[in-house]
């Protein structure tokens, strides 16, 4: 028995503990949304005694829960657009010409991932209120593009690195512009990173409650993690639709999730293939 084969048992025990640690929250999740308080707290490990959909539809109707939803699609939406497009190009600059500054700028950005943002709110609240942003979605956007762009510039500019320079000399010599080379030719090779990125930044913005708490103080423009807020009581908690209102928040970006990741192992398997 080879070296290999000999761990393979204890290593796909550790991974299947993984994969428990991992889904066992969910699945209370998903279970006790099903049930009601007291319920969760007499048998927080067993199924529900009737399969009900009344936490999910007070969650819809008591707290607004389609206006917090849509706040969070328009601020996680625009702010992986900005972060792919930004991105895209600034990792295309850096990866593929040489020029005096290069790897100056490469850490300067890099340096963006040493630094927590949350160091910097107070700067932030202040450069916010001058541009007079407070309690719009658009500050949110801002920050989330601004935060998740180091990262992106450092995955982009590898995977650029990696591409042969034959493809934008054959390109140029057939009288490709720079933008043409950029968008037709060089990003549909950089798929895979760019789904990477995008699974990277989706999940902080979507979760994140410490900015929405900070910028926005209107209820119709708080988003899902904020809005959830609602159900939090000083003596008393409704749990059970809070955990309604997690299952159904959740559903969307583990969805998204299966679908870029499918992608994601799709263009690694055709990049394996062509070699």
């Amino acid at each position: 028995m080879s070296g290999r084969s000999r761990w393979m048992p204890l290593i796909q025990a550790i991974l299947i503990a993984n994969a428990v640690l991992v889904l066992a929250p969910m699945v209370f999740m998903g279970l006790s949304a099903f049930k009601t308080t007291r319920e969760i707290f007499q048998h927080p490990l067993g199924l529900p005694a009737v399969w009900s959909l009344d936490n999910f539809s007070r969650v819809w109707v008591e707290a607004r829960f389609a206006r917090y939803i849509q706040n969070s699609v328009m601020v996680t939406a625009a702010s992986l657009a900005l972060i792919l497009a930004f991105g895209a190009m600034a990792g295309y600059a850096l990866g593929r010409f040489r020029f005096r500054g290069n790897d100056f700028l490469y850490l300067y950005f890099l340096s963006g991932l040493m630094l927590p943002i949350r160091l910097a709110i107070i700067p932030l609240f202040i450069q916010m209120r001058n541009l007079n942003l407070l309690d719009t979605l658009w500050s949110l956007i801002l920050i989330y593009a601004a935060s998740g762009l180091p990262s992106a510039i450092f995955i982009l500019t590898g995977f650029f690195r990696t591409l042969p320079a034959d493809l934008d000399s054959a390109a140029r010599i057939d009288g490709a512009g720079e933008w043409t080379i950029f968008a037709r030719v060089m990003l549909p090779l950089v798929r895979p990173a760019l789904v990477i990125v995008t699974v990277y930044n989706l999940i902080p913005i979507w979760n994140d409650f410490f900015f929405p708490l900070v910028f926005i103080q209107s209820d119709h423009l708080k988003t899902l993690p904020l809005g959830m807020t609602a159900f939090f009581g000083q003596y008393y908690t409704d749990w059970a639709t809070l955990f309604a209102g997690l299952t159904l928040a959740a559903i969307p970006v583990v969805a998204l999730y299966v679908v870029l990741s499918q992608h994601f192992i799709r263009g690694l398997t055709a990049g394996a293939v062509k070699g």
